[in-house]
């Protein structure tokens, strides 16, 4: 898989947990929206970055039941991107999962 954000690695941990999610959840909505366009080329490069991000959170999380539902969550996605969708998820279902971490997010700045 290709690194898309090679200098953000550092500055990523940073970030408060929920601004990282909301920024999860910026390429999941970007994956979403090029989905339903057609644009499976572009549908494919926001998904691979959504779960480069996912996979920024999750590396060194030492908090077991937080890596465990992060982990789930990545599953979730790529069932359903790349996958059979045998969980049977929903754009809707992942817009209103990370539209809470995108409201905290916003209470920070």
């Amino acid at each position: 898989m290709t690194v898309y954000h090679k200098d953000l690695k550092e500055k990523w941990l940073g970030f408060s947990l929920a601004e990282q999610l909301a920024n999860v959840g910026s390429e999941v909505e970007r994956a979403l929206n090029w989905r339903e366009k057609g644009n499976t080329a572009y549908t494919v490069l926001a998904f691979e970055r959504a779960l480069e991000l996912l996979d920024y959170t999750t590396e060194g999380m030492d908090n077991f039941y937080r890596l465990r539902e992060l982990r789930r969550l990545r599953e979730v996605l790529v069932d359903y991107f790349a996958g059979d969708n045998i969980y049977n998820s929903s754009p809707g279902l992942f817009k209103s999962f990370f539209y809470g971490f995108n409201y905290k997010a916003s209470l920070h700045r």
